[in-house]
């Protein structure tokens, strides 16, 4: 798969606004630094700074991620060549589990460490989404009310459902979910 290159898209849509570096990283509340490391690629952002950087931008998440051809081998994503967003470092991980978010569903594997919460605040999406536990056990809060899921459980979350996903075990937990429209 050919891989995609975050940074190269951060510094496109910046140009487009017209923003210097320094600007937006104001704006997305990260440092010039860490900016620069994002658009010269040697730095993998968290979840949270993608957000911050889109939404600074005033662009789609999964605009970031996405590839330009309609058919072709890049539409496989092979084992190991995951689109990886976060790092174990910063906590939860994120594999894109598609090529891009180009389409109306995203599907990702997510990497949740003992004792971590995914946000610090409940999210919810316009669209639905279903999770599958692939291993350890997890909470969710869903409109406040909490829910234990273990290994081969799964849950559909409403559209407009606000939830936070929460390992309060010793092991990660690995958890696959659908989302349409894509949220990243």
């Amino acid at each position: 798969m050919e891989e995609i290159n975050i940074g190269a898209k951060v510094q496109e849509y910046r140009s487009q606004r017209q923003y210097s570096l320094r600007e937006l990283a104001a704006r997305a509340d990260i440092t010039p630094s860490m900016l620069s490391q994002i658009e010269n690629n040697t730095a993998n952002p968290s979840i949270n700074s993608i957000r911050a950087i889109a939404a600074a931008l005033d662009v789609p998440i999964f605009k970031f991620f996405q590839c330009d051809d309609v058919v072709s081998e890049k539409l496989i994503v092979r084992k190991g060549n995951y689109i990886q967003l976060g790092s174990a470092q910063e906590g939860v991980v994120y594999d894109l589990l598609t090529s891009d978010l180009s389409g109306s569903i995203e599907f990702c594997k997510m990497e949740i460490p003992p004792h971590s919460v995914t946000s610090s605040k409940a999210r919810a999406h316009v669209g639905e989404e279903v999770a599958y536990v692939m291993s350890g056990s997890i909470h969710i809060r869903m409109n406040g009310k909490e829910f234990e899921l273990g290994e081969g459980d799964s849950v559909k979350i409403p559209a407009g459902v606000s939830h936070v996903w929460e390992n309060v075990t010793d092991t990660a937990s690995n958890i696959i979910f659908a989302i349409t429209p894509p949220s990243f």
